[in-house]
């Protein structure tokens, strides 16, 4: 039976929940019922869960919720991955520090030259560090979390964030467009898809 570990952005990402239905409580309860029917298993990390239930009210649906999704975090203590892997993880965190010193120092300079400190240029500051230090990488225990679970289950990642599907590559997790989660759902459970997801890349950003 396929396994799938699932980050709070099929749900919160609207690239994802909306091929699920337009009213994000619905996507989940349509999620549900295919999962129900579906010849697979769902996990989700604890951490990652109430992460989700801060984003949306689960009252309702909780208990349907956790029925067909098991909640549960990886076993951090008895794992193992390849230290190249961190060698790589490392360098990479030390490249992004020294790009997001050099978009400071830049900023520090128009802002020397400005009599006053023009509110804008704080705001291109912000943005261009958090480009710069974020994207595209793990930045969170809860990511952390969802990824070595996929890996200590040999599932399929389910995520829209760039970082976490990266670093999944690196470390050989198998993922899943999360675009196409529905089809995907769909064809385990011997339906037709009927919501087919348009062409475009198989990347999607987060």
């Amino acid at each position: 039976m396929r396994r799938f570990v699932l980050d709070t952005s099929v749900f919160t990402n609207p690239d994802v929940y909306l091929r699920f239905d337009e009213e994000p409580m619905q996507a989940i309860s349509v999620f549900l019922g295919l999962a129900r029917r579906a010849e697979a298993e769902f996990y989700m990390p604890g951490p990652v869960y109430q992460e989700l239930c801060n984003l949306r009210s689960m009252d309702l649906i909780g208990a349907e919720f956790e029925t067909e999704v098991h909640i549960r975090s990886p076993r951090r203590f008895a794992m193992t991955i390849p230290s190249e892997v961190l060698y790589e993880f490392i360098e990479e965190v030390r490249t992004r520090i020294q790009r997001g010193l050099r978009i400071a120092e830049e900023h520090a300079r128009q802002a020397g030259q400005a009599e006053s400190l023009p509110p804008e240029l704080i705001t291109q500051l912000r943005e261009r560090y958090r480009e710069a230090m974020r994207r595209g990488i793990l930045d969170s225990r809860e990511d952390i979390d969802v990824v070595l679970l996929a890996y200590e289950l040999d599932a399929t990642l389910v995520s829209a964030d760039e970082g976490m599907r990266k670093f999944a590559e690196r470390i050989g997790i198998k993922l899943v467009n999360p675009r196409y989660l529905r089809g995907v759902m769909q064809n385990l459970a011997g339906e037709e898809p009927d919501h087919p997801a348009p062409c475009g890349p198989d990347q999607p950003g987060g």
